[in-house]
């Protein structure tokens, strides 16, 4: 294989100074498109049936990449892609003359200009007729077969460009993406939502259970953190004056990756002032189902075997009770952490001496009720433990106004009441600093005295959400890896020569 591939090279870079001796730049600065392929076609289409736009010409200019060449002595056909599709080139000896010639130092994967008018052939095929020849790109490598393309998931991933290439049905899950989170902020827009940017260099990397990553600022000689939230900025800004305030951006957690796990991932969080959790769950049921109307014309989405349905209102469940009936555990009947630990571990959950009390129910969780989670689900009223900036439930002890949203098995959404006493603020924030001292967990959540410093000038009563960008996307597009719709996700950096066998 090397051999071959050496070779292939070798014609390339052999083509590539013929080019050159032939007066020819392979790398041209410019070239003059008058519209894309897809455009071309419409156009040509429009003409034909009698209805053509103003601006309808019979002879454009179109670039793209070769994906195909067929030579048949003094004629050829190539099938040229760009980003809006692929359209047929003809090339005839006798319409290019010399510029003919040019045919033998084209590769697949090369990029060409062509001009000329578009015509329909024989065969039916709409085809841009070329008068005129440009190479604009000479492409030095050759391009990977289409089914090790389709197969090889680590090429895929860690050479996306490739994927992109070879397996043009990606390409409409990442344009369908952007259309979801230009939805996204328009819906917020429109609700009266004012966007903001906030740091992604924190000093104290709170607003989340997560492992932070770790840098350091060389001018102010300072320990920092990327950010694993954008919660407690956005809280500022509440206190500050602003009613309401949303934030799409990237935030980074130190942990593993899965399916559904990337250690950067895009986040949506959301606060609005005098609003409690259920007035952000009826916004969340809104804004997805509104979401998904909008970019795919329908609010039941097949995903795997299941037809998932985003009509509101979804369901909504107590989280102790649903973990009781789904585990046998009635976590408040266990009011000592060591009998819950051995209880979970008699039912099979990995437990480590470093868990929390809130970590342990969380594996219940995550173990007996989330994967049955499969249509919307709103998961309400979760313990004090697990949720320290949330406020606490009037008449429930140990149970806070928080929810989360889950479909087809993950969590997608995230809200609280939030919490806006600055002195259960604080209590709450020590309590999760002794547990990283005495259990060494440093997933806690960490006290920031900046922002508790600010909420004791005073925050209205507020409704806080997040939304996992990346999961819902997922959903929306029926992906089943979250590197389906990152196009860059996270890889270990290997070495030239090295096997790739940890992922």
């Amino acid at each position: 294989m090397p051999d071959r591939e050496e070779g292939l090279l070798a014609s390339r870079y052999s083509k590539l100074d013929h080019l050159r001796q032939s007066g020819i730049d392979p790398y041209p600065p410019r070239f003059v498109r008058t519209c894309d392929n897809a455009a071309a076609t419409a156009m040509f289409e429009a003409v034909e049936s009698g209805d053509p736009p103003e601006s309808a010409t019979t002879s454009v200019s179109l670039g793209g990449r070769i994906m195909s060449m067929r030579v048949m002595g003094r004629a050829a056909f190539l099938d040229l892609r760009d980003g809006s599709g692929t359209i047929q080139a003809l090339l005839r000896q006798n319409v290019l003359g010399e510029a003919y010639e040019l045919l033998k130092d084209l590769d697949l994967g090369d990029h060409l200009g062509v001009s000329g008018p578009v015509i329909r052939t024989r065969t039916g095929q709409i085809t841009i007729e070329a008068h005129q020849l440009t190479i604009t790109s000479k492409g030095m490598r050759p391009l990977p077969e289409k089914f090790h393309g389709l197969r090889d998931v680590e090429t895929r991933y860690r050479q996306r460009y490739l994927d992109l290439i070879a397996n043009p049905e990606v390409m409409p899950v990442f344009a369908m993406r952007s259309r979801i989170i230009e939805r996204i902020r328009a819906f917020f827009q429109t609700q009266g939502f004012l966007e903001v940017d906030t740091p992604i260099l924190v000093p104290v990397a709170g607003g989340a259970h997560a492992r932070p990553f770790i840098t350091h600022h060389n001018t102010l000689d300072q320990q920092l953190y990327l950010r694993i939230a954008t919660e407690l900025y956005l809280k500022r800004l509440i206190i500050g004056g602003f009613d309401r305030v949303f934030e799409i951006g990237r935030v980074f957690r130190n942990e593993g990756i899965d399916q559904d796990h990337n250690p950067e991932f895009t986040l949506l969080e959301s606060y609005q002032v005098y609003a409690d959790y259920n007035d952000v769950m009826a916004m969340v049921e809104s804004l997805v189902s509104t979401v998904a109307l909008e970019v795919l014309g329908t609010n039941q989405i097949q995903y795997g075997d299941h037809l998932i349905d985003f009509t509101p209102p979804w369901k909504r469940l107590d989280f102790r009770q649903e973990l009781k009936d789904r585990s046998g555990i009635d976590i408040d009947a266990y009011t000592d952490y060591a009998s819950l630990k051995q209880r979970a571990a008699e039912l099979g959950l990995d437990i480590e001496p470093k868990d929390s009390r809130g970590k342990v129910i969380d594996k219940l969780f995550s173990t007996f009720v989330e994967p049955h989670l499969v249509q919307p689900t709103f998961m309400l009223d979760y313990p004090e433990v697990m949720s320290p900036l949330a406020k606490a439930k009037p008449g429930t002890p140990g149970y806070v106004e928080r929810f989360e949203g889950f479909a087809a098995g993950m969590e997608i959404a995230n809200s609280y009441t939030e919490l806006n006493d600055p002195q259960v603020q604080r209590d709450r924030f020590e309590d999760q600093e002794s547990l990283r001292l005495l259990l060494g967990d440093d997933e806690t959540d960490r006290l920031d005295d900046d922002f508790l410093l600010a909420l004791e000038y005073g925050m209205p009563p507020t409704g806080g959400l997040g939304i996992g960008i990346d999961r819902l996307v997922m959903l929306l597009t029926g992906q089943t890896s979250i590197r389906d719709v990152v196009l860059f996700p996270q890889m270990r950096t290997i070495q030239s020569g090295q096997k790739d066998d940890s992922e």
